[in-house]
């Protein structure tokens, strides 16, 4: 499976964008899709996932309520809808695939066997 993730790009705080990650490759509906983000000096954080339909959704603390995942596996893409963007939001985010497992699993990126490349989000005050 390769991923490319797009979508990035400088936005004000308080204003929104959002990330897709396409994927090739077959039975991308197997597969359990991340977002992770890595802000300079800081070890990389998951962000949100997604299992096999997109019924089971998983959010850090930070951005609950503020971002959203979503898939479509006619499309082989996942997003990342973020809205009320803070400067703290500044990273690259990347995107990933793995064999779902436990739901721990799905939040480690340990976990995880395939990555994008990345694609980078600047938040400005």
């Amino acid at each position: 499976v390769q991923l490319q993730a797009s979508g990035g790009g400088l936005v004000q705080s308080g204003g929104s964008l959002r990330l897709s990650c396409a994927a090739s490759g077959r039975a991308f509906s197997n597969y359990a899709m991340g977002w992770f983000r890595q802000a300079p000096g800081k070890e990389r954080e998951f962000v949100a996932a997604t299992k096999l339909s997109g019924g089971s959704t998983y959010y850090a603390n930070s951005v609950k309520g503020r971002f959203s995942i979503s898939r479509d596996n006619a499309k082989n893409t996942v997003y990342l809808q973020m809205n009320a963007l803070k400067p703290e939001d500044t990273a690259v985010y990347y995107c990933a695939a793995t064999i779902p497992l436990t739901t721990t699993a799905v939040l480690n990126a340990a976990s995880y066997i395939y990555w994008g490349q990345g694609t980078q989000v600047t938040v400005s005050s």
